[in-house]
């Protein structure tokens, strides 16, 4: 059995290396490789299938993870998830009882914070226009549905 698989193997090695070796005889005639030799954007389920890997491998070098609680306003405000345009001093000035920010909304902000490198308020525009792209809607909020009728 053992020797099969080094037939295989070295059968494998030699025929890698001859390819390699005439590649510019067979290259031209060999049909592109479509998103690696085509030009423009990398496609949405590709960007986002690296991202999702990503996090993926990040979860697995810490499998726990806290259990979400109840937090409000002022924990809110502390784990940095504020800004000028999105301000929380209102709330909690006010005494708001609610439970506070929405823990999965809360958990990609953050996620994407980390990921990228940006602000509060960008980090919520990407993931906006993430859910867009999802749901079928443009960047500039009309439904990207051909079909769609809107009325102005």
């Amino acid at each position: 059995m053992a020797y099969f698989f080094y037939t295989i193997t070295f059968a494998l090695l030699v025929l890698a290396t001859l390819l390699y070796a005439t590649r510019q005889t067979w290259k031209p005639h060999a049909p592109p490789i479509p998103y690696l030799t085509t030009p423009g954007p990398i496609p949405t389920p590709l960007y986002n299938l690296a991202a999702y890997l990503q996090d993926r491998l990040s979860s697995l070098h810490n499998p726990y993870v806290r259990l979400p609680t109840s937090s409000t306003f002022a924990e809110d405000a502390e784990a940095g998830l504020h800004s000028a345009t999105f301000n929380l001093a209102e709330n909690i000035e006010a005494g708001d009882s609610r439970m506070g920010l929405d823990v999965e909304g809360k958990r990609e902000v953050q996620r994407m914070m980390k990921r990228r490198g940006v602000g509060f308020d960008e980090a919520r525009r990407l993931v906006v226009e993430e859910r867009f792209a999802r749901e079928g809607v443009g960047r500039d909020g009309r439904p990207l549905d051909r079909k769609a009728v809107m009325f102005s």
